[in-house]
C-alpha cells in the first residue's frame, strides 16, 4: 500500500524528516493540523502501509491508522476525512493487542498520550524490534511487486551492535547522531507532533546517542529561534547549534570529521551525513559487497552519483585500490569541496559540482566513442534523494549503458519504481539487501545491484 502523502524532496539529497540538520532540506508547506473532534471508530487493522501507518477499512473506505499493528482491533479517532478515497485516524485505545505490542521506549510518543501531544519521529516505537523489521520488509516486498514487477523475498537486517556503541539494539534507542528540535512561537523546544507542525515539549530524546541526550536544551526557551540542532560527529566534541532562520550561532560551515573504519571524512557541521552511528560503515560494507568484482574495471568511467562528501566513492576505492578511476557528482558545492579532499588518495578520483540529470545529459551529448566504451565498462553507484533517481536520470543511464549499477535508497517505493524503469531498459535486479538504519521509525535503507540482462 502506498503512502498517500508521498512528496518529492529536493533532488540533491534526502533523508527522513527530523533525522538531520537543516542543510539540504527542502521547505514544505505545513501539513493540515489533525481534527480533534472527528468520529471515533472501532477498526480491525489489516496490514501496514508505506509511511508508517496501518490499514483498516470502515464501510468500504480505507482508513490509515497511526500507532496500530496489523492484526489488532483499536478505537481510533478520525483526524482527516478530507479525501474521498481514504481517511486518516489516530489510535486512542487498543482493544485487542498484538503480541508484538510493547511499551514505547519514548514515553512522550506512546499511545497513552493524546494524539495531538504525541512526539513524532518514532512511529514504530510501540512495536517489538523484530516485528518492526518484518513490517519494513513487507512494505519493500509489496513495493517491488507493485512498482518494480518483481516478486522477491527481503530480509531487513539489524545493524551490527559492534558498530554502534552506546545504542540499545533491543529498545532501538541511542543511535541518532543528528537531532533537530523545533522551537515554537513561545520559544519552547521539542519535536513536532506526528504529521503536524505543532511543537511538543518533551523531557527526553531517547533516540539520540548518549553524548547528545544530556545536551538537549529541553527545558530552555529560545525566543525568536527556528530550531536547535544537535550534532555528534564521531571525531571530536558534540555541538548544539541555535538556528535563527537567517543566521546560525556558531557558523554551520565549521568543519567536522567522521570516521568510517580507518578513513576520516571532512564535512560541514551542517552538511549531510548519515544519522545512525553505524550507517556509514554499514552502507560502505554493503556497497563494497554488492559491487561484482568480475564486472568491475578500475580504469572504466566509474561514477558515484549524488556523491555527497565521497563516502561511497571511497568505499569503491578502498575495495579496488589506488588505480581506481571514479567521478563523484554532487549538486552541493560545499560537499563537493570536501569530497575532493576526502578522495585525494586516488589519483583517478575527481569530484564535480552539478545536478545529476544535467551532468548525464551533457555526458551523453559530448562523449565520444572511447568515452562511451569506458562508460559501458563502468560501475555506477547512485544514492539519490528520497524521491529516487526518476525517469530522466534512469533513461540517460540506460542510454550510457554502464555494466553495473549499485543503487542506495531510503524509500522503498522510489527504489521499486526506478527498478521497474531500469527493467524496461534491460537491466535486472541481481541482489538486494536492506538495513534497519532508522529503528523505531518506518524508514528502511536498501542497496541493490542491477546489471544488463539483455
Amino acid at each position: 500500500m502506498v503512502n498517500p502523502d508521498r512528496r518529492r524532496t529536493d533532488r540533491s539529497r534526502r533523508r527522513p524528516a527530523g533525522t538531520g540538520t537543516t542543510a539540504r532540506r527542502t521547505p514544505r508547506p505545513a501539513p493540515a493540523e489533525p481534527r480533534l473532534d472527528g468520529p471515533v471508530l472501532e477498526l480491525d487493522v489489516e496490514r501496514i502501509a508505506h509511511g508508517g501507518v496501518a490499514v483498516a477499512r470502515h464501510e468500504g473506505r480505507v482508513v490509515f491508522v497511526a500507532d496500530a499493528i496489523p492484526g489488532e482491533r483499536v478505537r481510533a479517532r478520525v483526524s482527516d476525512s478530507g479525501k474521498a478515497s481514504f481517511w486518516r485516524a489516530d489510535t486512542l485505545e487498543v482493544l485487542d493487542a498484538s503480541a508484538d505490542r510493547r511499551e514505547h521506549p519514548w514515553s512522550e510518543a506512546g499511545v497513552d498520550r493524546a494524539p495531538e501531544r504525541r512526539a513524532g519521529g518514532a512511529e514504530f516505537g510501540h512495536i517489538a524490534m523484530a516485528r518492526q523489521r518484518a513490517l519494513k520488509a513487507e512494505v519493500l516486498v509489496d513495493a517491488l511487486a507493485r512498482f518494480g514487477g518483481i516478486e522477491r523475498a527481503v530480509e531487513v537486517e539489524a545493524v551490527d551492535p559492534a558498530l554502534a556503541p552506546g545504542a540499545d539494539a533491543e529498545l532501538g534507542t541511542g543511535w541518532r547522531t543528528r537531532l533537530r528540535l523545533q522551537v515554537d512561537a513561545e520559544g519552547r523546544v521539542g519535536p513536532y507532533a506526528a504529521r503536524s507542525h505543532r511543537v511538543v515539549p518533551v523531557a527526553s530524546v531517547p533516540l539520540a546517542v548518549p553524548e547528545l541526550a544530556p545536551l538537549a536544551p529541553l527545558d530552555e526557551r529560545f525566543a525568536g529561534a527556528h530550531a536547535v540542532d544537535l550534532v555528534a560527529p564521531s571525531v571530536g566534541n558534540p555541538w548544539v547549534v541555535v538556528d535563527t532562520g537567517e543566521t546560525t550561532r556558531g557558523g554551520r560551515r565549521q568543519r567536522v570529521e567522521e570516521q568510517v573504519g580507518d578513513r576520516v571524512f571532512g564535512l560541514d557541521r551542517g552538511g549531510f551525513w548519515q544519522v545512525h552511528r553505524a550507517a556509514a560503515a554499514t552502507l560502505t560494507a554493503a556497497v563494497q559487497q554488492l559491487v561484482d568484482a568480475d564486472l568491475f574495471d578500475p580504469r572504466a568511467a566509474n561514477h558515484d552519483l549524488y556523491g555527497g562528501v565521497g563516502l561511497l566513492a571511497a568505499a569503491v576505492g578502498d575495495r579496488f585500490g589506488e588505480t581506481v578511476r571514479i567521478t563523484s557528482v554532487e549538486s552541493d558545492a560545499r560537499a563537493t569541496e570536501h569530497a575532493g579532499a576526502n578522495l585525494a588518495d586516488w589519483v583517478g578520483a575527481r569530484a564535480l559540482t552539478g545536478r545529476v540529470d544535467r551532468y548525464l545529459d551533457e555526458l551523453a551529448a559530448s562523449a565520444g566513442r572511447t568515452e562511451r566504451d569506458r562508460l559501458r565498462a563502468a560501475t555506477v553507484v547512485l544514492d539519490p534523494p528520497r524521491s529516487g533517481a526518476g525517469r530522466q536520470v534512469v533513461d540517460r543511464l540506460a542510454e550510457l549503458r554502464p555494466r553495473q549499477l549499485v543503487y542506495v535508497a531510503c524509500d522503498p517505493v522510489a527504489l521499486a519504481r526506478d527498478i521497474g524503469l531500469l527493467r524496461e531498459h534491460g537491466y535486472g535486479l541481481d541482489e538486494l539487501r536492506a538495513f534497519d538504519l532508522f529503528p523505531n521509525t518506518h524508514h528502511v535503507e536498501a542497496v541493490a545491484r542491477l546489471t544488463v540482462h539483455e
